[in-house]
């Protein structure tokens, strides 16, 4: 267990509203014991660290000014990241519970605290859209469960790249609600960004006169505090005008826009926050800036700024990784994909939304730079480019996992299934995937493409059978096919010189004896129900390694 940071302000607060005995001046110190405390917890029980520290900051602002000037004591707000939301939000004495059985989820989760937010879910792109319900409910005289305060949506940068966001926009601007949109640009997401969007906030950012908004803020949040006289909210009116930078794009979709401004100094966020919620009328995009990992130096050096670790040492930032028996099932993709890029078939090319490393598809990006798509957090984009890609000849994997493959679903169905295109998904994360949670488990994969008309589904039962999956995927010209496979190790089953096609619609015979009982195993189970079974019963004699035929002529959905 590491040592426990010594915080005399944060000890101070235990719920929101106890932010109130605060002064400005000591925010920054309590900034600090929240980021120390962040990373000690997570030392201890893994977890998604480098954007938590990111937004540390932002998360005491949004907290400590907006509240300051509400009238209501609850805010409609989304949580910019779960963990220094969940230390400020009463769950402090159960953080390092996190991720663990009976726990705090690693996710936001409305049922932990009374204090509940619009929606739930690491799927930052949808919060736009459910913050203009909330600001619409609210005008309407719902009665919600989070009182009527403001709506606020804090969205990532690479959430700008999902069509749902753009969406929500247009129709905020055409409702002209007052809704606030927080827009965390901290120029990554999972990895790094890609996409016209990506490129447009670098050029906001790379002319912001970070200093000017400094001293454009402090000239102002007196007198906005105060509105105490017209001359002063006119002042504050300027400001907001002052402040808005190159912000076209969002101007035109009906936004007011603020930024960009340092997401980590907290005398620029404060005068801002409080003078958007003394004035805003409408829509108000408050671009804000900040680094993944920040306060945290390993995180801050990591590729990925640190973005969801093991358990690690509090000092040096290593790992505490147990020691794998097996490869993982990613692993295993990766260089099999990687293979029949390389060997086989130059047609096969390879699609993922901005998760290159985690569907295990770096390697293929790496080999086949012409050939590999990250089109971002857009999956409906995604799937309805390789039905383009596969009309068009070519032999695209569509790697996404299994609950993200969820918000493509329409684009499955009537971009593929129906015009039976031979799309191929390799479909990551299928299954319970322990500590990440209810958002994260690939639980209803199999329910919603097995219906589909001439879909093939194939479930790897081991590292071996995945490796043949692919190869049956790779040959398999007659309509869509996917494979699914679970996050972590392998079984450690021998490993083929190379996979070989499958007979669609067949299985194998593990054991068999002289009986009226028969279980059948789909999937990854079959190690426990293997080990189940009695001793007598005797190992088949098609038991692994699989039999290599030929593909028929038509195939049956499994």
């Amino acid at each position: 267990m590491s040592e426990r940071p010594i915080t005399p302000l944060l000890d101070q607060v235990h719920i929101p509203s106890d932010l109130k005995r605060l002064s400005d001046a000591q925010l920054p110190q309590l900034a600090d014991e929240l980021r120390a405390e962040t990373i000690s917890a997570v030392s201890e029980t893994g977890g998604h660290l480098g954007a938590g520290l990111g937004v540390v900051e932002l998360t005491v602002a949004l907290h400590y000014g907006l509240r300051r000037a509400a009238r209501q004591d609850r805010l409609g707000c989304r949580p910019p990241e779960p963990i220094p939301h969940k230390i400020l939000t009463g769950r402090r004495d159960r953080i390092r519970t996190l991720r663990q059985k009976g726990g705090l989820s690693g996710f936001t989760k409305r049922s932990e605290i009374a204090l509940r937010p619009v929606r739930c879910g690491a799927f930052l792109h949808l919060d736009l859209s459910a913050a203009l319900g909330f600001a619409v409910a609210r005008d309407l005289g719902g009665a919600s469960e989070t009182g009527h305060g403001d709506a606020i949506a804090v969205i990532g940068d690479g959430a700008m790249s999902a069509g749902m966001a753009y969406e929500a926009m247009n129709n905020a601007g055409h409702l002209d609600k007052r809704l606030i949109v927080i827009l965390n640009d901290n120029e990554m997401s999972i990895a790094p960004p890609v996409g016209a969007m990506s490129a447009y906030l670098s050029r906001l950012y790379a002319g912001a006169p970070f200093q000017d908004f400094k001293a454009a803020a402090k000239g102002a949040v007196a007198d906005a505090a105060a509105a105490a006289s017209r001359r002063a909210r006119a002042r504050a009116k300027d400001m907001l005008k002052g402040l808005a930078i190159g912000g076209t794009l969002f101007e035109e979709l009906g936004f007011s826009y603020v930024g960009p401004i340092d997401g980590h100094d907290l005398e620029q966020l404060l005068p801002v926050l409080r003078t958007v919620k003394a004035r805003a009328t409408g829509p108000m995009l408050i671009h804000v800036m900040t680094q993944k990992g920040k306060g945290y130096a390993p995180a801050e050096a990591a590729a990925d700024g640190g973005h969801a670790t093991p358990k690690f040492d509090l000092v040096t930032g290593e790992q505490k990784k147990a020691p794998s028996n097996a490869p993982s099932y990613t692993k295993r993709l990766r260089r099999g994909a990687d293979r029949r890029g390389r060997a086989d078939d130059p047609r096969i090319v390879a699609i993922t939304a901005a998760m290159p490393d985690g569907t295990g598809l770096d390697l293929f990006a790496e080999r086949f730079p012409t050939r590999c798509f990250d089109v971002g957090i857009a999956e409906q984009h995604a799937v309805t480019f390789c039905a383009g890609m596969a009309a068009g000849g070519m032999k695209p994997f569509c790697a996404i996992y299994s609950t993200f493959l969820q918000r493509g679903y329409d684009q499955v169905v009537h971009d593929v299934a129906i015009q039976r295109l031979p799309v191929r998904f390799a479909i990551d994360r299928a299954g319970l995937v322990g500590a990440d949670g209810a958002t994260h488990a690939g639980s209803f994969d199999v329910a919603y493409l097995a219906n589909l008309p001439g879909f093939v589904v194939m479930a790897a039962a081991d590292e071996a059978e995945l490796v043949h999956m692919v190869a049956t995927a790779a040959a398999y010209d007659e309509g869509p096919i996917a494979f699914r496979y679970p996050r972590g190790e392998g079984v450690g089953v021998e490993m083929p010189e190379r996979g070989m096609p499958l007979e669609i619609g067949t299985g194998r015979m593990i054991r068999r004896r002289a009986a009226d009982v028969a279980i059948l195993s789909f999937g990854t189970r079959l190690s426990e129900v293997h080990d189940g079974l009695p001793r007598r019963w005797a190992r088949a004699a098609s038991a692994p390694p699989w039999p290599t035929p030929a593909l028929p002529s038509r195939s049956t959905a499994t």
